[in-house]
């Protein structure tokens, strides 16, 4: 008497299943990216708060032509640049409680350890330009290192900031071959209408 095996067989799975399967595996690949960007970058930049900064600027530009003396003008623009960081500051600590984000994360640190190098150099260099008189020397000297400030912090954030710092350079740039008496109006252009423009790119594309 002879006894037969039955064997069991599984079905292959169907295309429709198989295509459902690869579809759920890349939405869960780009959901894993997508967290792991926003975990290393630092995303509450506030764009309304470079238009702010912007309109600032263009005041102060106004006020700084109107004063004469270079070192009363440079004493406007320490003074709009200090507000500056103070509105800027608050502007992107209450982004960052609206989008749940940190400002003690390392994305913020990071963030801050590529623009605060630039800032202390301006801050001293600006002090020993100041010494010598030589008051031509600033409107190069902060459009640029404002924009190797940007470059190198907008690295660890989204990615119109680098984009931001390179259009700082090339305007710092045409300010040091530019005549001197330049010198304000591209002071303006830059830190009133770059801040103004990119702050409204920010502010459309990335809440505020």
């Amino acid at each position: 008497m002879s006894v037969r095996t039955a064997r069991t067989t599984t079905p292959a799975p169907s295309q429709s299943g198989a295509a459902q399967l690869q579809d759920r595996a890349i939405a869960d690949l780009q959901f894993i990216r997508q967290t792991m960007a926003t975990a290393t970058a630092f995303t509450a930049l506030s764009g309304v708060a470079f238009m702010v900064i912007g309109m600032g600027a263009l005041v102060t530009g106004v006020v700084a032509q109107r004063l004469g003396d270079p070192l009363l003008q440079v004493l406007a623009w320490t003074a709009d640049a200090a507000l500056s960081v103070c509105l800027s500051t608050a502007f992107s600590i209450r982004k960052a409680r609206c989008a749940g984000q940190s400002l003690i994360s390392s994305a913020f640190r990071k963030f801050l350890a590529g623009l605060v190098p630039a800032i202390f150099a301006g801050a001293v260099l600006t002090a020993l330009v100041v010494r010598s008189e030589a008051y031509e020397l600033l409107p190069p000297l902060w459009l640029l290192l404002y924009g190797c400030g940007l470059v190198a912090a907008g690295s660890f954030s989204i990615a119109v900031v680098p984009l931001m710092g390179a259009s700082f350079l090339v305007l710092g740039a045409v300010s040091a071959v530019a005549p001197a008496a330049w010198g304000g109006t591209l002071l303006v252009l830059g830190f009133a209408g770059l801040h103004c423009g990119f702050g409204w790119v920010i502010a459309r594309r990335h809440g505020g």
